[in-house]
């Protein structure tokens, strides 16, 4: 499956209409990238590996809220993948991976 494909498919299972589908969306993706941040620090508190299953569940729902956010500007989640890959192996070519600012 490629980027568009879960996008479209995704979408499906969105609730639209409602009137704060954007600030539900920014909230989601801030909630399960904290879901995300809480297993990695009991992984470091506890001593123990987040498992590979239970990281997957988390990253796929952070994805999920990225396509809505994407869906709420009408952009495909393909190009901004490949836009990022873009930018990033700019970066790389420049030496640039290191540092602040996204215009580096």
């Amino acid at each position: 499956m490629n980027f568009n494909e879960y996008q479209n498919e995704s979408r499906k299972t969105w609730l639209f209409g409602h009137k704060h589908d954007f600030i539900r969306s920014v909230l989601g993706l801030f909630g399960e990238a904290g879901e995300i941040a809480e297993k990695l620090k009991k992984e470091y508190r506890d001593n123990k590996v987040v498992s590979s299953d239970d990281l997957k569940k988390e990253l796929g729902d952070v994805l999920y809220y990225v396509a809505r956010i994407a869906d709420y500007y009408k952009l495909d989640l393909e190009e901004v993948a490949s836009h990022n890959i873009e930018k990033l192996f700019s970066r790389k070519a420049r030496g640039k991976i290191q540092g602040d600012g996204d215009d580096r």
